[in-house]
């Protein structure tokens, strides 16, 4: 009985922070007017691959250090998106992966390449330590077979062409081609097919043939971002350039890049790029392209667009929205979680007490960045500039010395608010980048955490209550930045580490998110 309650109470929050006060964009794209709004997802989405298969699109985009990961969504209508897979479970190829003396923040799974040929979904990505991986599978929907593959290619564009030559497109500044034999590997040397002539890093390829020509989809990255498209009749060059869209209007578009190109069932051209969008991260845009002397033109008179008439698919679809708040009650976390880093499975559990979400703590770590077993999300940013307010309700009895354990927001710097326990008596604690800035000790066996974060001015506070009603500020505001040390999004995150022992562990009954003027 108690899970149907909290089944329903879940249920109910995320329709009314769908859908309160008239204004169902708070959380969503889609006008409901038959028009939609960017970012077409307002989180941490980047380096998307997105293409049709039947009547539904398939994104994929990366998710670095973070399992399960290589996070696929699909849609109906290139708007209203749902999560579809993760698919890779947890990467276990290097002993970074576990946290074990060394990590892979910034690194790890990289712009990923998707295609579907013959039945079969096809993904192909880099990471900057360990090479390349191949995963395929019959189903988005997985479960998907992960493989090493002999060479790895930065930024891959996969494309399979008419004649069933396999070929991926690669490289920074210096753009190659190389043929690939049916398993994968190089059937032919790199051949430099062009080198980026407006400054460097010309990156992200993806290979599309229309026309009869052979088109390189990429950008010069950068927060000021430039999209350019390559074309030539041979897939080894020579290509000519073109610019498609160059888009520093301040605001939501500034430096829109990196993406790919769609075609929907009636003959439209779309593109799905991403914008650097602040703290929260790196947001995809859904943008129309008309076909201009043969370039895919982006945006409107080389602007992209903020709202605009949905893509025509040949049906309406509903509104949908992505998941954040999660009561526990299922014997795997939502697909909107990751876990930073893998996991270790034998100290984590929603099953060991039904509705909860146990964590243990592993090993004695010295901080929470080393510490394993940390549970993240994606922030969601508000279309009407709300801050984000997340809200966890934490069980702490059995908990050990030494123990903190808490909510975080996690990029770097981090900052948290946690119970920590000493010499078996408990204290609220604020850490603000890696400093205790404040502390009131506490007698209670639960405990209500909040964060308050706001993508647009960049700030974050945290609070605590003993009823999920009163709620009082504790520490210092906290300044999130998007560092490239970590590469990713600032990211909600639950956890519990040990200072001295392992062993004790916290139990988190739910997690909850709403846009709120607090």
């Amino acid at each position: 009985m108690i899970i149907s309650l909290k089944y329903i109470i879940c249920f109910y929050l995320s329709l009314l922070a769908a859908f309160t006060s008239g204004n169902a964009q708070k959380m969503q794209s889609d006008n409901g007017d038959g028009t939609y709004t960017n970012p077409v997802i307002a989180a941490d989405f980047p380096d998307p691959d997105v293409i049709l298969v039947g009547d539904t699109y398939y994104m994929v985009s990366t998710t670095m250090f973070v399992f399960p990961g290589v996070t696929i969504l699909k849609s109906k209508d290139l708007v209203n998106w749902e999560y579809c897979s993760n698919a890779v479970p947890r990467f276990d190829y290097s002993k970074c992966y576990d946290l074990d003396s060394c990590h892979r923040y910034a690194h790890g799974q990289w712009a990923t390449s998707m295609k579907y040929h013959n039945g079969k979904f096809y993904l192909l990505f880099i990471t900057l330590d360990e090479g390349g991986f191949l995963c395929t599978s019959s189903k988005a929907e997985g479960p998907w077979e992960i493989r090493k593959l002999p060479k790895g290619f930065y930024d891959p564009g996969l494309f399979f062409d008419d004649d069933g030559s396999i070929y991926v497109t690669h490289g920074y500044s210096k753009i190659s081609v190389t043929e690939l034999n049916p398993d994968f590997s190089p059937k032919t040397k790199d051949s430099l097919v062009f080198t980026g002539d407006i400054r460097r890093g010309l990156e992200g390829m993806h290979v599309y043939k229309v026309s009869g020509y052979y088109y390189l989809y990429g950008t010069y990255g950068g927060k000021d971002g430039i999209q350019v498209a390559l074309r030539s009749k041979n897939i080894y060059g020579p290509f000519e350039q073109k610019v498609v869209i160059r888009d520093t209007t301040p605001g939501i578009n500034f430096g829109i890049h990196q993406g790919a190109l769609i075609k929907t069932q009636s003959g439209e051209w779309w593109t799905i790029l991403f914008v650097d969008s602040g703290p929260f991260g790196r947001f995809p845009s859904l943008q129309p392209v008309k076909w201009i002397d043969g370039w895919p033109m982006v945006g409107i008179n080389g602007k992209a667009v903020v709202t605009h008439k949905k893509p025509n698919v040949g049906k309406t679809y509903p509104l949908r929205v992505l998941p954040t708040s999660d009561e526990f009650n299922n014997k795997t976390p939502g697909m909107q979680w990751g876990w930073n880093h893998n996991p270790d499975p034998a100290n984590w559990s929603l099953t060991q007490r039904a509705g909860y979400l146990r964590i243990k703590t592993t090993r004695v770590d010295s901080n929470l960045r080393k510490a394993r077993n940390s549970l993240t999300q994606r922030p969601f940013a508000s279309y009407d500039h709300k801050p984000t307010v997340a809200t966890t309700k934490m069980e702490i009895e059995n908990m050990k010395d030494g123990d903190i354990a808490g909510l975080a927001l996690f990029q770097d710097p981090y900052a948290f608010i946690a119970v920590r326990q000493t010499n078996g008596s408990k204290e609220i604690i604020m850490v603000n980048d890696g400093k205790t800035i404040d502390s009131v000790t506490m007698n209670n066996k639960m405990i209500f955490l909040r964060t308050i974060a706001s993508n647009s001015n960049s700030k974050a506070s945290f609070e605590y209550s003993f009823d999920n009603k009163t709620f009082r500020r504790l520490g210092s505001e906290f300044s999130m930045r998007f560092n490239l040390s970590v590469f990713t999004g600032n990211k909600f995150c639950l956890f519990n580490y040990a200072t001295r022992s392992a062993g004790g562990y916290v139990d988190f009954d739910w997690f909850r998110t709403k846009f709120e003027v607090i």
